[in-house]
């Protein structure tokens, strides 16, 4: 299919079809811009279910300092790729700073789920920029930019992206003493700094160094002859560059990271075949080749370290593969690094399959990394919700093609997500327990499960939000729940929020799910339930139930209501309410009286409160 079909089918709005969405994604591999932008604009009125089928929405703001046209479509395409369906505005052009700054403006109506900040040299930088006097002129134009976004970030419910400010090569010619082309580069790193630091706080705003990407960025920052005409800040490449960024963030926002990085073995992690080759005869080792196979392991431990699962999928013989990761004293990933394990003949897609069923977890978590091109089509054509990294040609380029779409950004890490690995070998062993005993009830009184409950605080409020965006099947409303809207729901009196953590004899799983709750005149309404599945089928939701039950008792209300949102996914949480008692209300609403009180705590749990810290 060329691109101009392919154009033509986009606009008809087509429906769900997955080789239209592989030549989207050839489109997006081609990276041309025109026929992107074009692509884009095309989709702007085809509703995303027509070309995704369900796919979850997502509002998104744009306001820059600059003429950046093309951002919006090249944004649409990439978001329709990534599963979302964009609303976008676009604030008029030289209102950005007013509108975030105006309560009452059409972008504060808009009540974007993400809104992204665009900046230039030019708006910051003074009109005849002197170096004796522009540390001043920048620290005041900063701290203007800063008060409006902190202004839109105390009220809005999303999340905001800014970038640091690429300086413009004609800026820096400008300048032709090289003791004031230091100054002005000082004082302009010291402004980029002051912008990360933003992005170091906790709360809504976010900051992607955009200076720093584009070191390997092969064009120009901005087209002379386009930003004369036009007043377009960046080239075409660059908006796309920046495009792509906006885009890892928003399927961050929206809970879409990946979560499990499978990897090949034979010329993925080493060089050569190790069946073919023998232990001794493969390379690893700090010369070339085998540094870069090095150098791969060497990011795939960093990303296990930062709580991404990783697991392996080779064809192989397992007591083969056993001896390199015990005995070759060049690999730096050892068994206890990886999850799971699928070694054997079968085709890679059933691998993976077996890979996904063992974790709990869905496909579309997955990124499979492959040197060898028909296995990666196999998986392509098998299962499209993979993420699939082709690691083509010279191994020295592999550990850049894995890194770089980013499939793993997140919003922030936990120490749960540090020691996530862990946690699933944990879980892995209290079923290879459970295999011993009579009866389910039996495991389950000999793991001594304890169960805690507590009041959120600064440490747990991170961890609720990461759970309520990523968490699928056990949540009762599914949506964003941005940091500074739960942060300030924590502190509301009229609100409780709680996190639960749950530790048994084989290790503590950390904070698990959480409970959004209104506090109402004689009654409380549970406006939202969430629980990772990790720690499904041990009772620990009826044990969190009766601790709010027992609160509410104690508050003085007759009854309880939830709100339930039934989706596809959230199966498992959809039956928990009618499973305690819960009956139908109106609307979204479910009731449970509190008299007589329900009893539900599981006898083999341990429920104990924890009081928040002051």
């Amino acid at each position: 299919m060329d691109t101009d079909d392919l154009l033509d089918r986009l606009s008809a709005g087509a429906a769900a079809d997955p080789a239209l969405l592989a030549a989207l994604d050839r489109l997006l591999d081609l990276g041309e811009v025109p026929a992107l932008v074009e692509a884009g604009l095309r989709l702007a009125d085809v509703p995303g279910a027509l070309l995704l089928g369900p796919a979850r929405p997502l509002r998104v703001a744009i306001a820059a300092t600059f003429t950046a046209e093309a951002v919006p479509p090249l944004l649409r395409v990439l978001l329709l790729r990534a599963g979302l369906a964009p609303d976008l505005y676009v604030c008029p052009f030289g209102q950005a700073e007013t509108q975030l700054a105006d309560p009452g403006s059409d972008l504060a109506a808009f009540r974007p789920d993400v809104t992204l900040l665009l900046l230039h040299d030019e708006a910051l930088l003074p009109d005849d920029p002197d170096p004796a006097t522009l540390g001043d002129a920048l620290a005041t134009r900063l701290a203007a930019l800063r008060g409006a976004v902190d202004a839109f970030a105390s009220r809005t419910h999303g999340s905001v992206l800014l970038h640091t400010v690429p300086l413009s090569r004609a800026e820096q010619r400008a300048v032709i003493s090289y003791r004031d082309r230091a100054a002005l580069g000082r004082l302009w790193r010291r402004l980029n700094c002051e912008l990360l630091e933003l992005g170091e706080r906790p709360g809504p705003i976010h900051v992607v160094d955009l200076e720093s990407l584009l070191t390997g960025h092969p064009g120009d920052l901005r087209d002379d002859r386009l930003h004369a005409f036009a007043g377009m800040a960046w080239s075409p490449g660059v908006e796309l560059l920046y495009a792509r960024e906006a885009a890892t963030f928003c399927r961050a926002v929206a809970g879409l990271s990946r979560k499990v990085l499978v990897l090949d073995l034979d010329d993925t992690l080493w060089g050569g075949v190790v069946g073919d080759d023998g232990l001794t005869g493969i390379e690893l080792g700090p010369l070339y080749p085998g540094n870069a196979y090095l150098e791969l392991q060497r990011r795939a431990r960093s990303l296990r370290r930062q709580g991404v699962l990783l697991a392996v999928s080779s064809k192989n013989e397992p007591e083969i593969v056993d001896r390199v990761f015990a005995e070759h004293p060049g690999m730096l990933l050892r068994t206890g690094d990886f999850v799971a394990r699928a070694v054997g003949w079968q085709p890679k897609s059933d691998q993976l399959r077996r890979l996904a069923d063992s974790l709990g977890l869905g496909l579309d978590s997955f990124v499979f990394a492959d040197d060898s091109r028909f296995e990666c089509e196999q998986v392509r054509q098998a299962l499209p919700g993979v993420a699939v990294a082709h690691l083509r040609g010279d191994p020295a380029g592999h550990a850049a093609a894995l890194l770089g779409p980013d499939h793993f950004a997140v919003l922030a890490t936990t120490e749960v997500d540090r020691d996530r690995t862990g946690l699933y070998r944990a879980r892995f062993d209290r079923e290879r327990a459970a295999a011993s005993f009579a009866s389910a009830e039996d495991h389950l009184r000999s793991l001594r499960i304890r169960v805690t409950v507590g009041e959120a605080d600064d440490y747990t409020v991170p961890r609720l939000v990461q759970l309520a965006s990523r968490t699928n099947q056990f949540v009762m409303v599914k949506g964003a729940h941005a940091e500074s809207e739960t942060r300030a729901y924590a502190r509301s009196p009229g609100h409780l929020l709680l996190g639960f953590e749950v530790a048994d004899r084989f290790g503590a799983d950390g904070v698990v799910g959480g409970v959004w709750i209104s506090r109402r005149p004689g009654h409380w309404l549970i406006e939202n339930f969430v629980m990772s599945c990790r720690v499904f089928a041990r009772g620990v939701e009826h044990a969190v139930l009766q601790h709010v039950i027992d609160r509410a008792l104690a508050d003085g209300s007759s009854r309880l209501e939830a709100r339930l949102v039934p989706t596809a996914a959230n199966r498992p949480g959809a039956a928990f309410y009618p499973s305690t008692g819960f009956t139908p209300a109106a609307g979204d609403r479910l009731t449970l009286p509190l008299t007589p009180r329900p009893a539900l705590l599981p006898a083999w749990i341990d429920l104990k409160e924890r009081t928040r810290a002051s």
